[in-house]
């Protein structure tokens, strides 16, 4: 078979899984409650009179809803697939996989079908609710048809870019890494090519219709429009949604197929064949020793039965000899013996800061990072010197500045790859079974929280101070104001703190690492998403932002309702309690604040809400660490 067991197992477990249904009853109420939200927004300020203002009510929805699906599940696709290898490899249960009798494609496919399961369920479950939006008009079943396609293809690309880096590196944070830029570089050179800054035209088609076929945000888009557009310059049934179809097959055959040409070149890595091939040299050196040993013994011929020699001195067996050179009775010379490197008080943060903790390969991660924070200096260099860098004008759509598309795509990867290093500082512990090691030594809670929180802001400085140095460009050619790059630079800051506890939290609170990753980065990434949504709500519905509270009520309640699940569930808090519904509602005032330009009070509510969550995640760390990872004992007896 092409796809093997793993996927068939797969799909006969997934249907058991009661997570499955919850996960799927909560996207399909969640873009329902979108959707209300959305009514309640225009109904509320605005007067429908006739059938044309329903249908723009649904060709606006259905736009907003067809890039947000587009998101959530890229990102899950990613992610989750980069996820299930990574803690095949963690566990060290891919080795063992290897070792059967499935081919290169069963496992490589086998594993990247079962992980993007769940997520076709959840498309399937949400297509419904799509062809629903025909009844307000403005939509056509043909452009949902269109959506689902490019949604359901582009879940493939992402989930094979996933898988194949997982398969390809060992540590799981150079994997979740790595996917995170590889993503953004895909939809930055497909951006860029629809640009025409690469060429005009190639191989018959324009630049335009390259970029459309290229890029899925630019896809779907295309396929929210009634009327598909002519700048392909081939005759094709589809237009360019059938472009970006065929190339996106072809994509993800060259990835899964030079993923199926190398899983065995790659895996085992390197690191554990040199493990083992130095373990069986020594293995054989002293079986070869022995042997040797035990001949020359034998043969020599002044050797008595008392255990003398001919020449009266007493014999020396090789057990004696193993005995003499282990480690615990050789007694080397004081001044003979090579410095060793001084540890500080705090070992886990002189660990995680003065060796390679997470491997010599990060180095690659830095450098991917540096060339992306390079290529948004230039295109904002270029917005200055053609002087589209300042906003004119008093258009509710010229609100968010032309920098920020330099700058946010930064920031984003820049806070993903902070608390993809935080997580996985926890659950490599775990998987590696040295967390409990290091919990009954003397080290105490305080040490090894701010260890592992100081040693992933080291690890990751340069995705702390590259976006902060590009801020600073801006201050330097007057675009930015000093008071508004303290704000931005601040609010930073803040949310980096913020994503690095937020993935020490998980890491602890979550036994299984596959779930502490998907929590943890799935966290950040809605709440980003939420405030694009919320940004796209307001600007798509209404220029009023007097009723829109009531309306957003649901919308809060429910993002604050999956926060606190996410994070404090299971070790409820008031404080914790009071974080998870606090911050969906200060988020959605610094979003107005921001649109109506009042930047003190964007700043002081994020400060206050996040720097207030960081906190009750901190602080039960400190004092509680041994409940926080689980171990519940003490508070049973109690």
């Amino acid at each position: 078979m092409i796809i093997g067991p793993v996927f068939t197992r797969e799909a006969a477990v997934t249907p058991r899984r009661t997570k499955l249904y919850i996960y799927r009853s909560v996207y399909v109420a969640g873009l329902f409650l979108l959707m209300c939200t959305a009514w309640l927004v225009m109904a509320g300020t605005q007067i429908i009179t006739t059938v044309g203002d329903m249908a723009r009510f649904g060709a606006n929805l259905f736009q907003v809803l067809a890039p947000l699906q587009l998101f959530l599940v890229m990102f899950f696709a990613a992610f989750t697939s980069a996820g299930a290898v990574a803690q095949e490899k963690d566990r060290k249960t891919l080795i063992l996989l290897l070792m059967t009798r499935l081919n290169n494609s069963e496992l490589v496919l086998g594993k990247l079908l079962a992980s993007l399961l769940p997520i076709f369920v959840l498309v399937l479950a949400a297509f419904p609710l799509f062809m629903a939006t025909l009844l307000f008009g403005g939509v056509t079943a043909w452009q949902v048809v269109q959506v689902f396609a490019v949604t359901v293809m582009s879940a493939l690309v992402a989930g094979s870019i996933g898988s194949f880096i997982a398969l390809w590196r060992e540590k799981t944070f150079q994997t979740l890494s790595l996917t995170a830029m590889a993503i953004v570089i895909w939809l930055g050179v497909s951006q860029l090519v629809y640009s025409g800054a690469l060429f005009d035209e190639a191989l018959g088609i324009t630049a335009r219709g390259w970029g459309l076929g290229l890029s899925p945000v630019l896809a779907v888009l295309e396929a929210a429009q009634p009327f598909p557009s002519d700048i392909v310059g081939l005759e094709l049934p589809g237009g360019p949604v059938a472009l970006f179809l065929a190339l996106m097959s072809l994509l993800v055959l060259a990835i899964n197929g030079l993923a199926i040409g190398l899983v065995r070149v790659w895996n085992p890595s390197r690191e554990a064949r040199r493990g083992k091939t130095e373990e069986a040299e020594a293995t054989a050196s002293i079986w070869g020793a022995e042997h040797d040993e035990a001949l020359h013994e034998g043969a020599l011929a002044g050797k008595s039965a008392s255990g003398k020699t001919a020449s009266g001195e007493p014999t020396t067996s090789v057990a004696d000899r193993k005995r003499e050179g282990h480690v615990d009775s050789q007694r080397k010379d004081q001044s003979a013996e090579v410095p060793h490197r001084h540890v500080w008080d705090n070992p886990v943060l002189w660990r995680e800061t003065q060796t390679w903790a997470y491997g010599r390969k990060v180095l690659i991660i830095k450098v991917m990072y540096l060339l992306l924070a390079a290529c948004a200096a230039a295109f904002l260099y270029q917005l200055v010197q053609s002087g589209d860098a300042v906003v004119r004008g008093d258009d509710l759509g010229t609100a968010v500045p032309p920098t920020a598309w330099g700058l946010v795509p930064l920031y984003l990867i820049s806070v993903i790859i902070i608390n993809a290093l935080a997580v996985t500082a926890i659950t490599s512990e775990r998987d590696g079974q040295a967390l409990d090691l290091l919990l009954v030594t003397d080290l105490s809670p305080r040490e090894f929280i701010f260890g592992k929180l100081g040693g992933v802001l080291w690890v990751t400085r340069e995705m702390l101070v590259a976006p902060i140095a590009i801020t600073f460009y801006l201050l330097y050619a007057e675009v930015m104001t000093p008071i508004s790059l303290f704000y931005a630079v601040g609010g930073l800051l803040v949310i980096d703190v913020f994503v690095a506890m937020l993935g020490l939290h998980c890491g602890m609170i979550y036994a299984n690492s596959r779930t502490a990753i998907g929590v943890s980065m799935g966290t950040v990434f809605f709440l980003f998403l939420g405030v694009i949504t919320c940004v796209l709500l307001m600007i798509s519905f209404t220029e009023s932002f007097q009723f829109q509270l009531f309306p957003f009520l649901g919308f809060i309640a429910g993002g604050g309702l999956g926060l606190y699940v996410a994070i404090g569930y299971r070790n409820p808090s008031p404080a914790m309690t009071a974080a998870a519904f606090a911050v969906p509602l200060a988020t959605f005032y610094a979003i107005v604040t921001f649109l109506l330009e009042k930047g003190f009070e964007v700043f002081l509510v994020t400060a206050m809400a996040y720097g207030f969550t960081t906190l009750a995640m901190l602080i039960p760390a400190l004092f509680d660490l041994d409940i926080e990872v689980g171990r519940r004992a003490g508070q049973d007896d109690d």
